[in-house]
């Protein structure tokens, strides 16, 4: 490992939850039943929390629904640090206008985040050193630590290794979400990355493999649903316990996969309303799951002891 620009490490280490967005029937946020899910996730022994990401709806939030689900995620991680419990929050803040990117990460940091996780811009399609520009603006506007988020997938553009690893030098940049699918890309960024620089992944599916190469995490779509069970995995793979985190990778591998059957979150929101957690209600373009996905999810749900 490379060792220039030593960083002092990320709190973003082991399993966090890539957090819902629950609605009412008239559209509006169900607090309640957001601080419920965030309780839910602090009690199963989450290691971090990250609202409004991708998974917690963002597109269709204002700016000041954004702000609220924040604050509400730094309050009931500061009533559990009160408790005993430190569980940092990695604050959303991304978009494709690096200005309104820059202005809501100094508002997130304001409001008390631990850090600050950014994607990649989408639909402009930036070159490699646009992107570079983009983050570096982003760092360059707080404090707190930065966390690239890489979804091709989403965003039909590619943080490619070689900017990862040219960002990573940046000292308030410390670690990058991958999913980007492709392992000989995280192998690349984690053969040459900085020391404290980390790589969380961000498919459940390929987070053992990730940590075998010397990932530290994972930002979770499933740990909505099993928090507990994830942590634990995680945990076990970072103390280097393969055949007891392989176990329960295996257990719970339809039910990581199922809620990628449709779009997410609509099947993990489904999920959690029949656990309990949220009513299964959607902001357009985002619809209910189909019969066929929901009879396949109820099965995973079933296999999973939910």
């Amino acid at each position: 490992m490379n060792h220039a620009g030593l960083k002092a490490g990320s709190p973003f280490r082991g399993c966090g939850t890539a957090l819902i967005t629950p609605f009412r029937a008239d559209q509006s946020i169900d607090e309640d039943a957001y601080r419920k899910l965030i309780r839910f996730q602090i009690e199963q022994g989450i290691d971090f929390l990250v609202p409004c990401g991708t998974t917690g709806e963002t597109p269709t939030l204002n700016a000041t629904e954004h702000l609220r689900l924040i604050t509400i995620a730094v309050e009931e991680s500061k009533s559990a640090q009160a408790a005993g419990r430190r569980v940092p929050v990695l604050g959303g803040a991304g978009g494709n206008n690096t200005a309104h990117v820059v202005e809501l990460a100094r508002q997130l940091e304001a409001l008390g985040v631990d850090g600050v996780l950014s994607v990649a811009p989408y639909y402009n399609k930036p070159t490699q050193e646009g992107l570079y520009q983009h983050f570096a603006a982003v760092a360059a506007a707080v404090k707190v630590p930065v966390v690239l988020y890489n979804v091709p997938g989403r965003t039909s553009s590619n943080i490619e290794a070689a900017t990862t690893l040219r960002l990573a030098a940046i000292p308030n940049i410390v670690a990058v979400k991958e999913a980007s699918g492709s392992l000989a890309q995280m192998s690349a960024i984690l053969a040459s990355a900085p020391a404290g620089f980390d790589v969380l992944s961000g498919d459940d599916a390929i987070t053992l493999p990730l940590i075998a190469l010397g990932g530290q995490g994972l930002v979770s779509v499933a740990s909505n649903e099993i928090p507990g069970p994830m942590a634990r995995m995680v945990k076990l793979a970072r103390a280097g316990d393969f055949q007891a985190a392989r176990a329960l990778h295996f257990q719970y591998l339809p039910l990581m996969e199922v809620n990628f059957i449709e779009s997410s979150p609509g099947p993990v929101k489904y999920a959690l309303s029949r656990m309990g957690y949220c009513e299964e209600i959607y902001r357009l373009p985002m619809v209910p799951v189909s019969s066929a996905s929901r009879q396949k999810i109820d099965a995973a749900m079933k296999a999973a002891g939910l």
